[in-house]
């Protein structure tokens, strides 16, 4: 009988899936007292030395591949109130007569980049490693949120290629503090200026952005695995 073209590229797959039938179950007959007279062969179950084998193999099949490059996306946004709150962009207090009401610092940007590093990695966000219902992340400086991202990223064999963020914010204008920004957020990540980009929009008065309620901050990132950086 001829070989089809799509018989040959699957014959791997076809030959696994045979294998597979074989060794979980035996058409021989089994030898045992508790077999009722006159009854035909029966099927024996795989010994569990057979069973964890295929156990391993299924874990294995199942491992996370060590893909090459890693992109995640970051958002967070935060209201913007008036009292004893304060603005913290980048691990930087900015002059404002208001702040971001949260639960740690607020500081939108810094959430929104350990999010994104999360996100590459598949990990669990932000607020579930460190839930707001937790009394010890009050009041807490972000920059913990994200060495504890850059750690995971390392742990996993990968290194920062570059990160995109745009801080959208009517007021007040952030061209005066963008640099500085960038420069902490280098320095938190280790990485060089120039993979980190930080854009600064309004929102043309539109909506609680735009009418200075709220700041929202989104961001890409991109990983690389460690043996290919240069």
């Amino acid at each position: 009988m001829p070989v089809t073209r799509l018989q040959h590229r699957f014959a791997p797959q076809l030959a696994r899936s045979h294998s597979h039938s074989r060794t979980a179950f035996s058409s021989k007959p089994v030898s045992t007292p508790c077999r009722r007279r006159g009854a035909g062969p029966r099927c024996a179950m795989a010994s569990p030395a057979d069973i964890k084998l295929e156990a391993m193999e299924d874990a294995d099949r199942r491992r996370a591949p060590a893909l090459p490059y890693r992109i995640g996306h970051g958002f967070d946004l935060h209201r913007l109130e008036e009292g004893p709150y304060k603005l913290i962009l980048g691990g930087l207090e900015i002059p404002h007569d208001r702040g971001c009401v949260a639960h740690s610092d607020g500081d939108a940007l810094l959430h929104t980049v350990t999010d994104a590093i999360l996100g590459a990695l598949s990990q669990p966000d932000i607020g579930q490693l460190f839930p707001d219902s937790d009394p010890k992340w009050k009041g807490q400086t972000s920059d913990v949120f994200v060495k504890e991202a850059v750690r995971l990223m390392h742990d996993h064999g990968y290194e920062l290629g570059n990160l995109d963020a745009t801080i959208i914010l009517q007021r007040p204008k952030l061209s005066p503090h963008k640099e500085r920004i960038r420069e902490n957020l280098c320095q938190l990540l280790d990485a060089h200026p120039s993979t980190i980009n930080i854009k600064a929009k309004t929102h043309e008065k539109v909506d609680s952005l735009g009418e200075n309620r709220s700041i929202a901050v989104h961001a890409v990132c991109m990983l690389i695995r460690k043996d290919l950086v240069q």
